[in-house]
């Protein structure tokens, strides 16, 4: 089992920084990627960013490309996304996840408990 702890969330203004992490526990060893969903009021959960442990390669939506970063460190233990020129329709509540690398593709296995982000205009 993983656990996930997500932080960095809050309140920021349309156009300001923040940034995120998450820091995961137990048998990370297996973990063969880690990311983010995020989730608004009435709207499904949708994909932001992934990054590989192995090699680093990273994947982003659309919608935050050029905006936000994922990153993790060396250890494997944890991921974050700096995410820069915040706007409003990014205010979510934002989750951590976890593949355990059971699959020939990436899987979201584990998942934190969520961490909010408000976004002011």
């Amino acid at each position: 089992q993983v656990q996930l702890v997500e932080s960095g969330g809050g309140l920021v203004q349309a156009g300001g920084p923040l940034r995120l992490s998450c820091a995961a526990s137990g048998r990370t060893f297996s973990n063969r990627a880690m990311g983010w969903f995020r989730q608004a009021p009435g709207k499904e959960r949708e994909f932001v960013a992934r990054i590989m442990w192995s090699g680093g390669s990273t994947y982003y939506a659309d919608s935050v490309k050029g905006r936000f970063t994922i990153s993790r460190d060396n250890a494997k233990t944890t991921v974050y996304v700096q995410m820069n020129s915040l706007k409003p329709e990014d205010a979510a509540v934002y989750y951590c996840f976890a593949d355990a690398g059971t699959r020939p593709y990436v899987t979201y296995d584990y998942w934190g408990q969520g961490t909010q982000v408000t976004v002011s205009s």
